[in-house]
């Protein structure tokens, strides 16, 4: 079943089942890592363990988004609720930017108060484990995430991108350490791991404002629209298209150029079509069209764009 056969109940039922995987799997890791980083000592163990309750938190704010974004449109929220995936990814990118903020915090701590770090044997095995766990789930995500085009889970997704890198660094540090006694590498380690933390924080809050500032689709779907609507015979034009991502659906709005010779019910007829194209090729997309008669002079955002971006240069 391709992505763009989903029904929206399947779409939810696919997100709800990513995000509780998240969380089981997010749980059992920090409560692995509280294990280790007791009993290590290890500043970069800590670190990943912090990452995880990151991780928790995040997994269960995307668990309540995506059920409140599937919630259907209201009286008070005609569009519906699908930006509250945005609003998750935002409040997880405030709370991964805290996490690398302590770790980076504690790391100059131990550099001014070296402490030495203890059983790496078993500090190796916890990230390990934590990193064979971290790949399933983010294999199962970034699959949901396809199909589904969810911000949400795409989102925390991220988070455990992260945790292969970082995870893999603290392996690093525990081998370093073990091997050439090297203390002074693992709060080294838990230093680059916070600024990582920090860049990646970034990433997904500019994503998040970038859709709940009603940023534009990327040009390789505008451009789709444009060849599906130009190419129906009827068609003379289309012009001021703007689009909009809801949170997992797409809103398309657009002048229709028609000829003005045409009855308001075949100009109807025909806009219908049009949209039941667009809905086909974009599952669950809102189509609002306004009607125009080829030719008609009249003020256009088209224009106004234009002379504002000659303007700028």
């Amino acid at each position: 079943m391709s992505s763009k056969s989903l029904t929206e109940k399947q779409s939810d039922r696919l997100k709800n089942i990513a995000a509780l995987s998240s969380i089981s799997v997010a749980v059992g890791l920090c409560l692995l890592k509280v294990f280790g980083a007791l009993l290590t000592d290890s500043l970069a163990v800590l670190s990943s363990m912090i990452d995880s309750l990151s991780d928790i938190f995040g997994s269960l704010i995307t668990l309540i988004a995506i059920r409140y974004a599937s919630k259907p449109a209201s009286c008070e929220h005609r569009y519906g609720y699908g930006k509250a995936e945005s609003l998750s990814a935002l409040t997880q990118a405030a709370f991964i930017a805290g996490s690398g903020l302590f770790v980076m915090y504690d790391g100059f701590s131990r550099f001014i108060t070296p402490r030495p770090v203890a059983d790496t044997g078993l500090g190796l095995v916890v990230m390990i484990i934590s990193i064979i766990a971290t790949l399933f789930l983010i294999t199962f995500q970034r699959h949901v995430a396809k199909r589904t085009n969810s911000q949400a889970i795409l989102a925390d997704s991220a988070h455990y991108v992260v945790d292969i890198l970082t995870n893999g660094s603290i392996i690093l540090s525990l081998f370093v350490v073990r091997y050439f006694d090297f203390q002074w590498f693992d709060p080294l380690t838990a230093m680059f791991i916070s600024l990582y933390l920090l860049y990646n924080a970034y990433e997904l809050a500019k994503e998040a404002i970038a859709t709940l500032l009603d940023r534009e689709l990327s040009d390789d779907i505008r451009n789709k629209i444009q060849e599906l609507v130009t190419s129906e015979p009827f068609v003379c034009g289309l012009h001021d298209l703007r689009t909009h991502d809801l949170g997992g659906s797409y809103l398309f709005e657009f002048h229709l150029e028609l000829d003005g010779s045409l009855s308001l019910c075949q100009a109807h007829e025909y806009s219908d079509m049009v949209s039941a194209k667009l809905c086909k090729a974009f599952p669950n997309a809102q189509v609002i069209i306004h009607q125009d008669p080829s030719g008609i002079k009249e003020p256009r955002l088209d224009d106004k764009l234009v002379k504002k971006n000659q303007r700028s240069k």
